[in-house]
């Protein structure tokens, strides 16, 4: 067996040659490369080959057909699966045909799903039962008989289709060129011989009924839920009542099979626009450019349109007070949403489709790194300060009191200089400042803070999201020590602006301690201070917000994947715990370097200690008050930072929502309903790697493509074994 499996390559390059001898899905140089999927390595792939292989031939280890298509690839239902189907899906990665999966096997068929006729490929691969490289009218004939499709329309092998394709006398072998138009075609001619089984009085006309069977039955992979409801009620909309044309059969048929082409004339004629709605008329003159559209397909077309927008409640008055057949000439209009609904294929990876994103994907990027223009760039930035501001206001007025505690708890010293303790713990600080102030105590020193956190959350969030932008990978990706730098660079950038904001904040905020002392305006504070006075601190400043946003800023990225939902989107509830989850440990370890800050900045009073550094005050703080002191207000911090940051960055995802405007660049991550990562969710199996990402897309592929569905699950009577 061993000197079998020596041969396999060259077995599989007979089979598929394009994928084996031409697959260089690496390669940089051409752009239809950016279509492929990239090749695994070698070593990795036979890590996983091995982990899942427990079969052990002459020292040499192989898949069985379970393991391969239970285990690794996960295709069917490991409790109740069809055995011929287990089989065939098996065997067409076993090309030598002896049961067992070798690594040669194993690579090939990861070769196969890298390359860009994947579907057409894995297809003849299921057809070619004895693994020779062609195809027999045998081997069509066992296929298609076991499939669904067959099962509740016969197809006649006896048609003259067969005949031109396997020979009169049925000998003709096809090769894997000639079969991917025979499989192109055959679903054609199925729904033909269906239509003229059904046609028994051979008049071109078959009923309603009869129609909404053949396409239930032949044609479900092509219809979205919608259409399956209505199929009637779109043939009486047109006036056919109890009679279909063949005209009319072929003529639906063709708009099933051009759903995604429509969309592609619709984003022509409104240049991309998929909220302008567009009239039958002026679809009808885009569609000229494309011979496969014809003006009966764009009637059935604003028709299904119509009706879906009727039980939507769209539909005006008076159109919905006309009988349904009546309504041919209803100015109906469209949108992109329209035609999504009516997609099957909408919530579909298929390879192609995946693969399309992807190069998509990898060229905006690229253009969004170097082809943007500066006043595009320039715009961005201003867009987003814009959303930065307003998001920082809202969130620094939600916790603003929590911040004028924590300030007072840090500023007490806990030195024999002063005397018995003003306040006790954060909670007797917050009850002494409403008992004594009042309420409106707690927002003291609010307006000078709303000056100064708008463009303080502005700056920091625009120049994270811009760094973030100029460190991304071509692929997308962004690593650890780029989050970091990103997110350290905004806390460094936002000090420069803000430091005489925070200074004249604390002054203010520490002024209703002393009773009795004249009103401390922020006026007063800025006089005093003078210009190089406001940036005191700023040293103590720079330790505290660049850990603090290099900390915080990767680990609410990295939140905001592991909280979002399987296809990557982050609700708003999910973007508020990842924001102030990410907060806790960015707002406590930088608590030294805030102490430290607000002793330089607040005016010490007579008998308290006075700095003349950071690092003299550092050397001070321990030497009359221990450790502790440099965690005075931690939790403090932790209560006012992660809630604050949290309003502040849900805010500013939703804003960015709300009012998205496209600068060019990247959405935020999580913002779509489907990952902006998209290479992520190819496939479920962390060890589906290389072209085995494809695996699941691809064999769902030639269902919802080619229409051929073999049974999934064991029949469970004896009337369905017969069936099959």
């Amino acid at each position: 067996m061993a000197g079998e499996k020596g041969t396999k390559l060259d077995i599989v390059s007979k089979v598929w040659p394009v994928a084996i001898q031409k697959a260089k899905c690496e390669s940089p140089k051409k752009s239809s490369d950016e279509l492929m999927i990239k090749r695994a390595d070698s070593e990795e792939l036979r890590h996983v080959f091995e982990k899942y292989a427990s079969q052990v031939v002459q020292g040499e280890k192989y898949m069985s057909y379970s393991e391969f298509v239970l285990n690794y690839l996960q295709l069917l239902d490991a409790d109740k699966y069809d055995e011929y189907t287990h089989k065939v899906f098996a065997s067409c990665v076993d090309t030598s045909r002896d049961g067992l999966i070798s690594f040669s096997e194993f690579q090939g068929f990861e070769a196969l799903l890298c390359a860009p006729d994947a579907m057409y490929a894995l297809a003849f691969q299921i057809f070619d039962r004895n693994g020779n490289g062609y195809i027999t009218y045998d081997e069509f004939q066992d296929i298609i008989k076991h499939t669904t499709l067959h099962q509740f329309i016969p197809f006649d092998f006896d048609s003259e289709f067969i005949k031109l394709h396997f020979g009169k006398d049925k000998s003709r072998k096809v090769t894997y060129t000639d079969f991917t138009q025979l499989i192109h075609d055959f679903h054609e001619e199925h729904a033909w011989q269906a239509f003229r089984r059904r046609d028994k009085n051979n008049c071109g006309y078959i009923s309603a009924k009869d129609f909404e069977e053949i396409l239930l039955c032949l044609k479900s992979y092509l219809l979205s839920p919608f259409v399956k409801e209505n199929i009637v009620s779109v043939i009486l909309g047109e006036g056919h009542q109890r009679q279909i044309s063949y005209a009319y059969y072929t003529a639906f048929i063709s708009l099933l099979n051009n759903m995604e082409l429509c969309k592609r004339i619709y984003l022509s004629a409104t240049r991309r626009d998929e909220t302008q709605p567009l009239s039958k008329e002026e679809f009808l003159y885009q569609s000229q450019e494309f011979s496969q559209i014809t003006p009966l397909e764009v009637d059935i077309l604003y028709q299904l349109v119509y009706l879906q927008n009727q039980q939507s409640g769209i539909t005006d008055k008076f159109a919905r007070s006309r009988p349904l057949y009546k309504r041919a000439d209803v100015n109906v209009q469209m949108t992109f949403s329209d035609l999504s609904k009516l997609s099957p294929m909408e919530d579909r990876e298929t390879p192609f489709k995946i693969q399309l994103q992807i190069a998509e994907q990898k060229l905006r990027l690229e253009q969004g790194q170097t082809k943007r223009t500066v006043f595009l760039q320039a715009a961005e930035s201003a867009y987003r300060f814009a959303l930065g501001a307003l998001a920082g206001a809202t969130g620094a007025t939600a916790v603003y009191p929590i911040d004028l505690v924590k300030t007072r708890l840090q500023n007490q010293r806990s030195t024999s200089f002063v005397g018995e303790l003003m306040y006790k713990n954060s909670f007797d600080c917050f009850r002494k400042v409403i008992r004594h102030e009042g309420v409106l105590g707690l927002y003291r020193g609010l307006a000078p803070q709303l000056v100064g956190v708008a463009p303080e959350k502005a700056i920091k969030l625009t120049m994270n999201d811009l760094m973030r932008d100029k460190l991304l990978q071509k692929d997308g990706t962004l690593p650890l020590w780029a989050e970091m730098v990103a997110g350290g660079t905004a806390g460094a950038s936002q000090v420069v602006f803000t430091n005489p904001l925070e200074i004249v904040k604390i002054r203010l905020q520490v002024a209703g301690e002393i009773v009795g002392k004249a009103r401390v305006s922020a006026i007063s504070v800025i006089k005093e201070l003078g210009f190089f006075g406001l940036y005191k601190g700023s040293k103590a400043c720079f330790l505290r917000d660049i850990p603090f946003s290099a900390i915080y800023f990767p680990a609410y990225a990295h939140n905001k994947k592991y909280f979002a939902d399987e296809n990557g989107y982050n609700s708003p509830g999910s973007l508020l715990l990842s924001a102030t989850l990410a907060g806790m440990p960015a707002a406590f370890f930088p608590t030294p370097a805030d102490v430290i800050k607000t002793r330089l900045q607040v005016q010490a009073r007579k008998g308290q200690t006075t700095y003349k550094g950071v690092i003299d005050c550092a050397r001070k703080i321990y030497a009359e008050e221990g450790m502790g002191a440099f965690w005075k207000g931690g939790p403090a911090r932790v209560f006012r930072s992660s809630p604050q940051f949290g309003v502040t960055l849900l805010t500013y995802e939703l804003l960015q929502r709300l009012f998205y405007v496209d600068f060019g660049g990247s959405r935020p991550e999580g913002s779509e309903a489907k990952s902006v990562h998209l290479q992520d969710v190819l496939s479920r199996n962390p060890d589906h790697i290389g072209g085995y990402r494809m695996a699941l897309a691809t064999f769902d592929g030639i269902e919802t493509k080619f229409g051929l569905m073999l049974p999934k699950f064991r029949p469970s009577t004896p009337s369905a074994e017969a069936a099959q």
